[in-house]
């Protein structure tokens, strides 16, 4: 057997891709397995103490560790409508919002493979939440839904979805003949969690790493640990895939990527641009064309997986597609070293949930780079997290109600207002607390990031930036209000400046 248990070293890795390229069909199976809710540093490839990903470890051992992979936005539906199109979410109207229209005009990967003979499917989330159905779309734009297996009623407050009976079934099903194409979007760890769930399955609070921007209480350290045990929930939903892929004797030649669609659902992380919502797992591989065992650095952005899940299929990239193919980084012997094309990723947000009056957005943008992480706030009058007292851009469980009740640096890390602009060196600052944008020794550097973000906005005819950027505020919004807001967030108000488009 060429390729055995998911690990090889290098010489046995180019003397099985050898041997393999005569007798494999040219076209990968790709799984693609999306977490919601994760940030980059709570993996055990990562090296977290706590939480347990052997299968995300395994991908990350046999192909390539990605320690600098970002989102397009902090927010699942726009991050999701960016993987899906390979565009920034400033380019995607309606779909680069929170729960609006996913507009049938925009082509999505999953269909180009289709087109090209794929078996595609879908388990769990995909695009989403988004009203695609109104929008003219025959199936969500990920794929066809294979949800119908359940899984037994557990422990954690997890979905019903058996996701990997759901990916057994797609196989059952596929024709022999077709290479497919599988999105397996877990809704975990997304709240709510099983409170103590964490502590019951004997996780050790003491050595959790509490964020610097959240306050280390018994009750934080508690929500961690309930948040790591859906991270482990998602990685042996994605270790039963790997094991099917395995035994039909195709794991060879799949391209498997393992991510997150955003941050941990935590204050000042998830909805926001700094490092613990933008920054996310990545682990790559594919035995047949991919050096195993690498880490490397290169700033990748999400809405690079579509054009490199096209050329891995032997396709073009879409002439809309503003991504650029991985392929290259990930099938180099490099390890460390950063492509200079690849020191840069932008990202952005709009609106998230019903947060504030007149149904508004939190209108923002950043450029991150391997050293800092410039953000531009557009409505600094705004409250980000949402207006008081439900600050409803933050998803409700125990950190909000610490964050909340406080009166102090946390409180105004988390709720209180932000300046147009902030500047932070990632290096020394990860968790994004020194704002340096006024620090005469970072000047230099923030004038030239602030240009070259501009510079990148117009260049892609970012309507915040060319100053029409309201448009935004006016898509109108499908989603269920959050139950127990209250006030303005139920009433659903839409800025009356502007007539929702129709599908």
């Amino acid at each position: 057997m060429l390729y055995s248990g998911f690990f090889m070293n290098r010489r046995e890795f180019l003397a099985a891709s050898a041997a393999l390229a005569a007798q494999a069909p040219a076209a990968p199976n790709i799984l693609f397995a999306i977490a919601d809710d994760q940030s980059w540093l709570h993996t055990g490839a990562a090296g977290d103490p706590i939480v347990k990903t052997p299968n995300f470890d395994r991908v990350a051992k046999a192909g390539v560790l990605c320690r600098n992979s970002f989102s397009t936005c902090p927010g699942c539906a726009p991050s999701r409508a960016s993987i899906l199109t390979g565009r920034s979410i400033w380019q995607l109207e309606e779909a680069g919002t929170h729960a609006s229209y996913f507009p049938r005009k925009f082509t999505v990967f999953p269909d180009l493979l289709r087109a090209a003979g794929y078996y595609t499917g879908l388990t769990g989330k995909g695009a989403g939440p988004t009203n695609f159905k109104d929008a003219g779309w025959p199936h969500n734009p990920a794929g066809p839904a294979f949800d119908e297996r359940k899984a037994a009623k557990g422990v954690l407050d997890v979905h019903a979805d058996d996701y990997a009976a759901n990916f057994d079934e797609f196989l059952k099903q596929r024709p022999k003949e077709k290479p497919f194409f599988f999105w397996f979007g877990s809704h975990e760890p997304h709240r709510p969690y099983r409170a103590g769930s964490g502590a019951a399955a004997g996780k050790d609070a003491a050595k959790v790493t509490v964020p610097a921007f959240l306050p280390d209480t018994p009750e934080v350290r508690s929500d961690i640990l309930d948040y790591y045990e859906e991270i482990e929930y998602f990685d042996r939903q994605l270790g039963r895939m790997i094991a099917s892929v395995e035994k039909a004797g195709e794991l060879a030649n799949t391209l498997i990527v393992v991510c997150a669609d955003n941050g941990m659902a935590f204050p000042r992380a998830k909805a926001n641009l700094y490092e613990y919502g933008i920054h996310l797992p990545t682990a790559i591989a594919w035995p047949r064309s991919i050096p195993p065992g690498r880490a490397i650095d290169d700033l990748i952005s999400f809405r690079d997986f579509a054009p490199t899940f096209l050329e891995a299929a032997g396709l073009p990239p879409h002439a809309a597609m503003s991504g650029r193919s991985l392929l290259t980084a990930l099938k180099s012997n490099k390890s460390g070293q950063v492509d200079p094309a690849r020191t840069a990723i932008t990202a952005g947000r709009e609106r998230h949930s019903h947060a504030r009056r007149d149904n508004l957005g939190y209108p923002c943008r950043a450029l991150r780079t391997l050293r800092y992480l410039y953000i531009r706030n557009f409505a600094p009058e705004l409250w980000p997290a949402g207006d008081p007292p439900f600050f409803a851009d933050i998803d409700n469980g125990p950190s909000k109600t610490a964050v909340v009740s406080r009166k102090d640096r946390f409180h105004e890390l988390s709720l209180g207002k932000r300046p147009a602009e902030e500047f932070f060196d990632i290096t020394v600052d990860p968790a994004c607390l020194q704002n340096l944008a006024a620090i005469p020794a970072h000047k230099t550097a923030f004038e030239t990031h602030r240009r070259q973000l501009e510079t990148i906005l117009k260049a892609e005819s970012d309507p915040r930036i060319l100053g029409t950027g309201a448009i935004f505020d006016s898509y109108p919004r499908h989603s269920p209000m959050r139950p127990g807001l209250g006030g303005f967030a139920e009433q659903g108000k839409y800025n009356p400046a502007f007539t929702p488009k129709t599908r």
